[in-house]
Protein backbone atom coordinates (compact mmCIF):
# COMPACT_ATOMS: atom_id res chain seq x y z
CA UNK A 1 0.00 0.00 0.00
CA UNK A 2 2.81 2.32 -0.05
CA UNK A 3 1.95 4.18 -3.39
CA UNK A 4 -1.64 3.21 -3.14
CA UNK A 5 -1.88 5.38 -0.27
CA UNK A 6 -0.86 8.16 -1.56
CA UNK A 7 -3.69 7.98 -4.41
CA UNK A 8 -6.11 7.34 -1.49
CA UNK A 9 -5.01 10.81 -0.19
CA UNK A 10 -5.29 12.39 -3.22
CA UNK A 11 -9.23 11.64 -3.60
CA UNK A 12 -9.96 11.93 -0.06
CA UNK A 13 -8.27 15.81 -1.47
CA UNK A 14 -10.28 15.91 -4.34
CA UNK A 15 -13.87 14.56 -2.95
CA UNK A 16 -13.85 17.33 0.24
CA UNK A 17 -12.21 19.92 -2.24
CA UNK A 18 -15.25 19.40 -4.41
CA UNK A 19 -18.02 19.07 -1.63
CA UNK A 20 -16.37 22.44 0.17
CA UNK A 21 -16.71 24.23 -3.82
CA UNK A 22 -20.71 23.05 -2.88
CA UNK A 23 -20.75 23.91 0.94
CA UNK A 24 -19.23 27.20 0.74
CA UNK A 25 -19.08 28.91 -2.85
CA UNK A 26 -22.59 30.84 -2.17
CA UNK A 27 -21.16 33.43 -0.43
CA UNK A 28 -18.79 34.31 -3.97
CA UNK A 29 -22.64 34.94 -5.34
CA UNK A 30 -23.94 36.93 -2.73
CA UNK A 31 -24.44 40.00 -5.11
CA UNK A 32 -26.09 37.99 -7.86
CA UNK A 33 -28.52 36.07 -4.92
CA UNK A 34 -29.11 39.43 -3.25
CA UNK A 35 -30.41 40.55 -7.10
CA UNK A 36 -32.18 37.98 -8.26
CA UNK A 37 -33.79 37.59 -4.91
CA UNK A 38 -34.38 40.68 -3.59
CA UNK A 39 -32.66 40.12 -0.37
CA UNK A 40 -30.37 42.20 2.29
CA UNK A 41 -26.45 41.06 2.82
CA UNK A 42 -28.17 39.77 6.39
CA UNK A 43 -30.90 37.08 4.22
CA UNK A 44 -28.69 36.53 1.64
CA UNK A 45 -25.63 35.54 3.92
CA UNK A 46 -28.45 33.62 5.71
CA UNK A 47 -29.64 31.42 2.25
CA UNK A 48 -25.93 31.11 1.92
CA UNK A 49 -25.21 29.03 5.20
CA UNK A 50 -28.04 26.73 4.05
CA UNK A 51 -25.18 24.14 3.07
CA UNK A 52 -23.27 24.29 5.96
CA UNK A 53 -26.51 23.99 8.34
CA UNK A 54 -27.06 20.33 6.18
CA UNK A 55 -23.56 20.09 7.24
CA UNK A 56 -24.05 20.72 11.11
CA UNK A 57 -26.57 18.10 11.45
CA UNK A 58 -24.78 15.19 9.63
CA UNK A 59 -21.39 15.12 10.81
CA UNK A 60 -21.53 13.02 14.04
CA UNK A 61 -23.87 10.23 12.29
CA UNK A 62 -21.46 10.19 9.30
CA UNK A 63 -18.86 9.73 11.27
CA UNK A 64 -20.30 7.17 13.48
CA UNK A 65 -21.33 5.03 10.15
CA UNK A 66 -17.46 5.50 9.09
CA UNK A 67 -16.45 3.72 12.50
CA UNK A 68 -19.27 0.99 12.18
CA UNK A 69 -18.96 0.55 8.42
CA UNK A 70 -16.01 1.68 6.99
CA UNK A 71 -14.58 5.20 5.18
CA UNK A 72 -15.47 3.57 1.35
CA UNK A 73 -19.07 3.49 1.46
CA UNK A 74 -19.55 6.61 3.11
CA UNK A 75 -17.50 8.42 0.93
CA UNK A 76 -19.41 7.12 -2.04
CA UNK A 77 -22.71 7.96 -0.09
CA UNK A 78 -22.20 11.20 0.11
CA UNK A 79 -20.57 11.90 -3.20
CA UNK A 80 -23.42 10.61 -4.53
CA UNK A 81 -26.21 12.73 -2.24
CA UNK A 82 -24.40 15.96 -2.28
CA UNK A 83 -24.53 15.62 -6.23
CA UNK A 84 -28.23 14.76 -6.86
CA UNK A 85 -29.70 17.37 -4.34
CA UNK A 86 -27.46 20.17 -5.59
CA UNK A 87 -28.56 19.22 -9.03
CA UNK A 88 -32.01 19.04 -7.24
CA UNK A 89 -31.74 22.46 -6.32
CA UNK A 90 -31.41 23.70 -9.54
CA UNK A 91 -34.89 23.19 -10.45
CA UNK A 92 -36.39 25.18 -7.65
CA UNK A 93 -37.81 28.53 -7.30
CA UNK A 94 -39.10 28.99 -4.52
CA UNK A 95 -36.57 30.05 -1.80
CA UNK A 96 -37.19 28.07 0.97
CA UNK A 97 -37.53 24.56 -1.20
CA UNK A 98 -34.06 25.68 -2.93
CA UNK A 99 -33.01 26.29 1.11
CA UNK A 100 -34.16 23.32 1.52
CA UNK A 101 -32.32 21.25 -1.36
CA UNK A 102 -28.94 22.87 -0.27
CA UNK A 103 -29.14 21.71 3.29
CA UNK A 104 -29.92 18.62 1.88
CA UNK A 105 -26.72 18.86 -0.20
CA UNK A 106 -24.60 19.64 2.86
CA UNK A 107 -25.61 16.99 4.72
CA UNK A 108 -24.74 14.51 2.73
CA UNK A 109 -20.91 16.43 2.43
CA UNK A 110 -21.07 15.86 5.84
CA UNK A 111 -20.02 12.02 4.54
CA UNK A 112 -17.09 13.61 3.30
CA UNK A 113 -15.91 15.34 6.21
CA UNK A 114 -15.75 12.44 8.33
CA UNK A 115 -15.05 9.60 6.23
CA UNK A 116 -11.89 10.99 3.91
CA UNK A 117 -10.09 12.56 6.91
CA UNK A 118 -10.70 9.02 8.86
CA UNK A 119 -9.45 7.06 5.81
CA UNK A 120 -6.31 9.22 5.60
CA UNK A 121 -4.87 8.75 8.83
CA UNK A 122 -5.68 5.55 8.72
CA UNK A 123 -2.60 4.94 5.90
CA UNK A 124 -0.19 7.43 7.74
CA UNK A 125 2.43 6.90 10.74
CA UNK A 126 2.53 8.96 13.18
CA UNK A 127 5.80 10.58 11.84
CA UNK A 128 3.58 11.35 8.26
CA UNK A 129 0.37 12.20 9.73
CA UNK A 130 0.92 16.07 9.83
CA UNK A 131 1.95 16.49 6.62
CA UNK A 132 -0.36 13.78 4.92
CA UNK A 133 -3.84 16.07 7.40
CA UNK A 134 -2.39 19.24 6.07
CA UNK A 135 -2.41 17.77 2.58
CA UNK A 136 -5.76 16.82 3.06
CA UNK A 137 -7.08 19.60 4.63
CA UNK A 138 -6.18 22.15 1.31
CA UNK A 139 -9.25 20.58 0.14
CA UNK A 140 -11.14 23.19 1.90
CA UNK A 141 -9.39 26.74 0.49
CA UNK A 142 -8.81 24.49 -2.59
CA UNK A 143 -12.35 24.01 -2.87
CA UNK A 144 -13.21 27.61 -1.82
CA UNK A 145 -10.81 28.56 -4.47
CA UNK A 146 -12.16 26.86 -7.28
CA UNK A 147 -15.73 28.14 -6.00
CA UNK A 148 -14.35 31.55 -6.15
CA UNK A 149 -12.93 31.23 -10.26
CA UNK A 150 -16.02 29.76 -11.59
CA UNK A 151 -19.18 30.64 -9.46
CA UNK A 152 -18.71 34.64 -10.10
CA UNK A 153 -18.99 34.21 -14.09
CA UNK A 154 -21.61 31.61 -13.72
CA UNK A 155 -23.30 33.22 -11.69
CA UNK A 156 -23.29 36.36 -13.83
CA UNK A 157 -23.82 34.99 -16.81
CA UNK A 158 -27.25 32.61 -15.98
CA UNK A 159 -27.66 33.50 -12.50
CA UNK A 160 -26.82 32.01 -9.09
CA UNK A 161 -28.53 29.32 -9.67
CA UNK A 162 -26.48 28.03 -12.17
CA UNK A 163 -23.46 28.33 -10.43
CA UNK A 164 -24.44 25.47 -8.16
CA UNK A 165 -24.44 23.33 -10.78
CA UNK A 166 -20.47 23.07 -11.75
CA UNK A 167 -20.02 21.22 -7.70
CA UNK A 168 -22.57 19.20 -8.09
CA UNK A 169 -21.59 17.35 -11.05
CA UNK A 170 -18.22 17.70 -10.04
CA UNK A 171 -19.76 15.59 -7.30
CA UNK A 172 -21.07 12.88 -9.10
CA UNK A 173 -17.76 12.32 -11.17
CA UNK A 174 -15.87 11.78 -8.36
CA UNK A 175 -18.09 9.67 -6.42
CA UNK A 176 -16.58 7.28 -9.69
CA UNK A 177 -12.97 7.87 -8.19
CA UNK A 178 -13.79 6.64 -4.77
CA UNK A 179 -15.29 3.51 -5.33
CA UNK A 180 -12.66 2.77 -8.02
CA UNK A 181 -9.49 3.95 -5.70
CA UNK A 182 -10.46 3.86 -1.92
CA UNK A 183 -9.78 1.07 0.29
CA UNK A 184 -10.63 0.70 4.01
CA UNK A 185 -6.98 0.84 6.36
CA UNK A 186 -6.72 -1.94 8.56
CA UNK A 187 -7.95 -1.08 12.10
CA UNK A 188 -5.39 -2.40 14.21
CA UNK A 189 -7.07 -4.83 17.17
CA UNK A 190 -7.70 -3.85 20.56
CA UNK A 191 -4.99 -4.52 22.95
CA UNK A 192 -7.38 -4.15 26.05
CA UNK A 193 -10.75 -3.27 26.79
CA UNK A 194 -9.46 0.90 27.47
CA UNK A 195 -8.48 0.70 23.41
CA UNK A 196 -11.96 1.03 22.88
CA UNK A 197 -13.21 3.28 26.03
CA UNK A 198 -14.41 7.13 25.19
CA UNK A 199 -11.79 10.46 24.53
CA UNK A 200 -13.84 12.39 26.69
CA UNK A 201 -13.43 11.42 29.79
CA UNK A 202 -10.51 13.65 29.70
CA UNK A 203 -10.74 17.98 28.94
CA UNK A 204 -7.97 17.50 26.70
CA UNK A 205 -9.91 16.69 23.58
CA UNK A 206 -12.69 18.87 24.33
CA UNK A 207 -10.18 22.02 24.45
CA UNK A 208 -9.78 20.86 21.35
CA UNK A 209 -12.27 20.76 19.57
CA UNK A 210 -13.68 24.41 21.26
CA UNK A 211 -10.16 26.11 20.34
CA UNK A 212 -10.45 24.92 17.10
CA UNK A 213 -14.11 26.29 16.41
CA UNK A 214 -13.52 29.57 17.70
CA UNK A 215 -10.36 29.95 15.20
CA UNK A 216 -13.31 29.33 12.58
CA UNK A 217 -15.12 32.91 13.02
CA UNK A 218 -11.98 34.42 11.56
CA UNK A 219 -11.64 32.26 8.68
CA UNK A 220 -15.04 32.46 7.89
CA UNK A 221 -15.18 36.31 8.26
CA UNK A 222 -12.67 36.52 5.45
CA UNK A 223 -14.11 34.03 3.06
CA UNK A 224 -17.58 34.72 3.32
CA UNK A 225 -17.13 38.79 3.10
CA UNK A 226 -13.96 39.21 1.40
CA UNK A 227 -15.55 39.51 -1.98
CA UNK A 228 -18.14 41.62 -1.29
CA UNK A 229 -16.02 44.23 1.43
CA UNK A 230 -13.72 44.16 -1.94
CA UNK A 231 -16.30 45.01 -4.40
CA UNK A 232 -18.23 47.53 -2.34
CA UNK A 233 -16.07 49.07 -0.07
CA UNK A 234 -12.72 49.93 -3.14
CA UNK A 235 -15.28 48.81 -5.54
CA UNK A 236 -13.50 45.65 -7.15
CA UNK A 237 -14.83 44.11 -10.26
CA UNK A 238 -16.83 40.71 -8.48
CA UNK A 239 -15.50 38.39 -11.19
CA UNK A 240 -11.32 39.80 -11.11
CA UNK A 241 -11.53 39.64 -7.19
CA UNK A 242 -12.67 36.22 -7.25
CA UNK A 243 -9.92 35.21 -9.60
CA UNK A 244 -7.35 37.13 -7.19
CA UNK A 245 -9.38 35.47 -4.66
CA UNK A 246 -8.81 31.97 -6.22
CA UNK A 247 -4.98 32.71 -6.44
CA UNK A 248 -4.93 33.55 -2.67
CA UNK A 249 -6.95 30.61 -1.84
CA UNK A 250 -3.72 28.29 -3.45
CA UNK A 251 -1.39 30.04 -0.74
CA UNK A 252 -3.76 29.24 1.90
CA UNK A 253 -3.39 25.56 0.97
CA UNK A 254 0.48 25.26 0.59
CA UNK A 255 0.12 26.68 4.42
CA UNK A 256 -2.00 24.17 5.90
CA UNK A 257 0.48 22.06 4.24
CA UNK A 258 3.72 23.90 5.79
CA UNK A 259 1.68 23.77 8.89
CA UNK A 260 1.50 20.26 9.25
CA UNK A 261 5.05 19.34 7.91
CA UNK A 262 5.94 22.03 11.11
CA UNK A 263 3.97 19.92 13.43
CA UNK A 264 5.52 17.29 12.93
CA UNK A 265 8.63 18.14 12.82
CA UNK A 266 8.57 19.66 16.20
CA UNK A 267 6.73 16.49 17.57
CA UNK A 268 3.76 18.93 18.40
CA UNK A 269 0.12 20.15 16.76
CA UNK A 270 -0.72 22.58 19.65
CA UNK A 271 2.11 24.55 20.08
CA UNK A 272 2.15 25.61 16.40
CA UNK A 273 -2.18 26.04 16.67
CA UNK A 274 -1.83 27.95 19.26
CA UNK A 275 0.81 30.33 17.46
CA UNK A 276 -1.09 30.82 14.37
CA UNK A 277 -3.99 31.46 16.80
CA UNK A 278 -1.81 34.57 18.02
CA UNK A 279 -1.23 35.57 14.18
CA UNK A 280 -4.57 35.38 13.16
CA UNK A 281 -5.71 38.06 15.98
CA UNK A 282 -2.91 40.17 14.78
CA UNK A 283 -3.86 40.09 10.87
CA UNK A 284 -7.97 40.36 11.61
CA UNK A 285 -6.57 43.79 13.80
CA UNK A 286 -4.80 45.21 10.67
CA UNK A 287 -7.73 44.15 8.68
CA UNK A 288 -9.64 46.67 10.97
CA UNK A 289 -6.85 49.42 11.12
CA UNK A 290 -6.59 49.09 7.07
CA UNK A 291 -10.17 49.72 6.55
CA UNK A 292 -9.59 53.60 8.61
CA UNK A 293 -5.97 54.22 7.31
CA UNK A 294 -6.16 53.21 3.47
CA UNK A 295 -7.39 50.41 0.91
CA UNK A 296 -3.27 49.03 0.53
CA UNK A 297 -3.22 48.14 4.40
CA UNK A 298 -6.47 46.57 4.24
CA UNK A 299 -6.10 44.37 1.02
CA UNK A 300 -2.56 43.24 2.57
CA UNK A 301 -4.16 42.65 5.76
CA UNK A 302 -7.60 40.56 3.90
CA UNK A 303 -5.11 38.78 2.12
CA UNK A 304 -2.92 37.48 5.03
CA UNK A 305 -6.28 36.75 6.86
CA UNK A 306 -7.11 34.53 4.08
CA UNK A 307 -4.10 32.54 4.28
CA UNK A 308 -2.83 32.58 8.06
CA UNK A 309 -6.70 32.19 9.64
CA UNK A 310 -6.87 28.65 7.74
CA UNK A 311 -3.46 27.07 8.46
CA UNK A 312 -4.35 25.69 11.73
CA UNK A 313 -7.49 23.18 10.40
CA UNK A 314 -5.58 19.98 9.73
CA UNK A 315 -3.32 20.41 12.97
CA UNK A 316 -6.82 20.49 15.21
CA UNK A 317 -8.14 17.08 12.84
CA UNK A 318 -5.26 14.97 13.21
CA UNK A 319 -4.50 15.93 17.41
CA UNK A 320 -8.43 15.25 17.10
CA UNK A 321 -7.85 11.65 15.33
CA UNK A 322 -4.91 10.86 17.39
CA UNK A 323 -6.34 11.67 20.76
CA UNK A 324 -9.40 9.79 20.13
CA UNK A 325 -8.04 6.48 18.51
CA UNK A 326 -9.22 4.52 15.37
CA UNK A 327 -11.96 3.19 17.63
CA UNK A 328 -13.17 6.54 17.68
CA UNK A 329 -11.74 8.79 15.17
CA UNK A 330 -15.13 8.76 12.95
CA UNK A 331 -17.30 9.76 15.58
CA UNK A 332 -14.32 12.46 17.64
CA UNK A 333 -13.60 14.06 13.79
CA UNK A 334 -17.39 14.40 13.58
CA UNK A 335 -17.35 16.35 16.67
CA UNK A 336 -14.35 18.58 15.42
CA UNK A 337 -16.34 19.40 12.56
CA UNK A 338 -19.41 20.16 14.50
CA UNK A 339 -18.47 22.58 16.82
CA UNK A 340 -16.46 24.07 13.63
CA UNK A 341 -19.14 24.20 11.33
CA UNK A 342 -21.60 25.52 13.96
CA UNK A 343 -19.43 28.87 14.17
CA UNK A 344 -19.29 28.76 10.71
CA UNK A 345 -22.61 28.83 10.42
CA UNK A 346 -23.45 31.62 12.51
CA UNK A 347 -20.32 34.02 11.62
CA UNK A 348 -22.11 34.92 8.34
CA UNK A 349 -25.63 36.47 9.59
CA UNK A 350 -23.75 37.72 12.89
CA UNK A 351 -21.46 39.61 10.97
CA UNK A 352 -23.42 41.05 8.58
CA UNK A 353 -25.54 41.97 10.86
CA UNK A 354 -23.16 43.85 12.76
CA UNK A 355 -21.96 45.31 9.63
CA UNK A 356 -24.81 46.39 8.26
CA UNK A 357 -25.03 48.19 12.11
CA UNK A 358 -21.39 49.77 12.65
CA UNK A 359 -19.20 49.27 9.58
CA UNK A 360 -16.25 46.63 9.06
CA UNK A 361 -13.94 47.93 11.94
CA UNK A 362 -16.20 47.52 14.53
CA UNK A 363 -17.07 43.97 13.03
CA UNK A 364 -13.66 42.79 12.54
CA UNK A 365 -12.88 43.79 16.72
CA UNK A 366 -15.06 41.95 17.46
CA UNK A 367 -14.26 38.76 15.21
CA UNK A 368 -10.64 39.28 16.85
CA UNK A 369 -11.83 38.32 20.05
CA UNK A 370 -12.43 34.56 18.59
CA UNK A 371 -8.88 33.53 18.25
CA UNK A 372 -7.67 35.32 21.44
CA UNK A 373 -10.14 33.30 22.71
CA UNK A 374 -9.27 30.32 21.20
CA UNK A 375 -5.29 30.72 22.04
CA UNK A 376 -5.82 30.60 25.98
CA UNK A 377 -7.83 27.22 24.98
CA UNK A 378 -5.28 25.59 23.08
CA UNK A 379 -4.30 22.17 25.29
CA UNK A 380 -0.31 22.60 24.68
CA UNK A 381 0.76 21.22 27.91
CA UNK A 382 -1.77 18.14 28.11
CA UNK A 383 -1.91 17.13 24.33
CA UNK A 384 -1.06 13.32 22.99
CA UNK A 385 0.17 12.12 20.08
CA UNK A 386 -1.34 8.99 21.23
CA UNK A 387 -5.33 8.17 22.12
CA UNK A 388 -6.02 9.38 25.26
CA UNK A 389 -7.91 5.94 26.43
CA UNK A 390 -4.77 4.73 26.22
CA UNK A 391 -2.26 6.35 27.83
CA UNK A 392 -4.63 8.11 30.69
CA UNK A 393 -6.40 5.83 32.11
Amino acid sequence: MGGRRWWILGVAVLAQATVSAFTYGLPFVLPQLQADEHLSLTGASTVAVTPVLGLLAGLIAWGAAADRYGERIVLTSGMVGTGAFGLLALACHQLVLLGACLALGGLFSAAISAASGRAVLGWFSVKERGLAMGIRQTCTPLGIGLASLTMPPLAAHHGFRAAIAFPAILSLAVAVLVVTIVIDPPRPPAKTVEHTRSPYRHATLWRVHAASALLVAPQFFASTFALTYLVSRWHWSPVATGQVLAAVAVAAAGGRIAAGIWSDRVGSRMRPMRMIAVAAVLVVLAWALGDWLGWWLAVVALVAALIVTVTDNGLGFVATAEMAGPYWAGRALGVQNTGQNAVALLTPPMFAALITAYGYPIALLVCALFPLAGVALIPVRSESLEPLAVTRT
